[in-house]
């Protein structure tokens, strides 16, 4: 797929899992996606922050296979390298990761999302050109160490109306929580903890997805 088929399936994903092999409550992490495809995610995220590049390329081919048996989207954390050498779908960047423009001159062909903490990030990760941008944290999260407070769901409705591109929201985010954010028009939420240390994790997803599916949906 080019990246503009991949964009288009990106619109309408809903539920957006994010696996870190230190939250899978003891769990290989491919098992955890096997869980989560069977689920019908239609994309995850690998996140790995302390692995060599070895390992990372390693797990991130395991990663790729399942995807694409299950035609599901695969976003890799931080490494533009390691998703083009395999041939992932897109990339996940961070305000301190590698530029969004240069990130483009490894590949030109991949999703490229950003991580925005504030109505000016959004806007000049928009205007460079990012696929995607993921809006973050909303709430208190232990995945990740923040040198900054919890945005807030008010940050939503501050910077949806301004945005020409999709987006994700993230950080702390439960069950719970859904219908609200959907209600602030958030239908993209990217979530850790709640479904990779679920206990059924394939059932986890199937009634997270209920909650962004009309009424006489069935999932399968």
């Amino acid at each position: 797929m080019n990246r503009i088929e991949r964009t288009k399936l990106f619109r309408n994903i809903d539920i957006y899992p994010v696996i870190s092999s230190e939250f899978c409550a003891g769990r290989n992490p491919v098992d955890a996606l096997k869980a989560i495809a069977d689920g019908g995610a239609k994309i995850v995220q690998m996140r790995e922050k302390n692995t060599s590049d070895r390992s990372l390329f390693e797990l991130g081919e395991k990663f790729r296979a399942v995807t694409l048996q299950y035609k599901m989207l695969l976003i890799i954390d931080d490494r533009i390298d390691v998703a083009a050498a395999i041939d992932a779908d897109g990339v996940h960047l961070g305000q301190d990761d590698l530029p969004l423009e240069a990130a483009r001159t490894v590949s030109d062909n991949l999703i490229v999302g950003i991580s925005t903490h504030s109505f000016e990030e959004a806007m000049c990760a928009q205007e460079a050109g990012a696929d995607y941008i993921n809006i973050g944290p909303i709430f208190a999260t232990r995945t990740k160490t923040l040198s900054y407070s919890p945005l807030g769901t008010q940050i939503i409705g501050e910077i949806a109306p301004a945005l020409r591109i999709p987006f994700t929201v993230m950080g702390g985010i439960k069950e719970k929580h859904i219908p609200e954010l959907s209600a602030l028009g958030a239908s993209r939420i990217a979530m850790v903890t709640e479904i990779t240390e679920a206990a059924d994790i394939t059932d986890r997803i199937k009634e997270l997805r209920k909650l962004f599916l009309k009424k006489d949906t069935v999932i399968p």
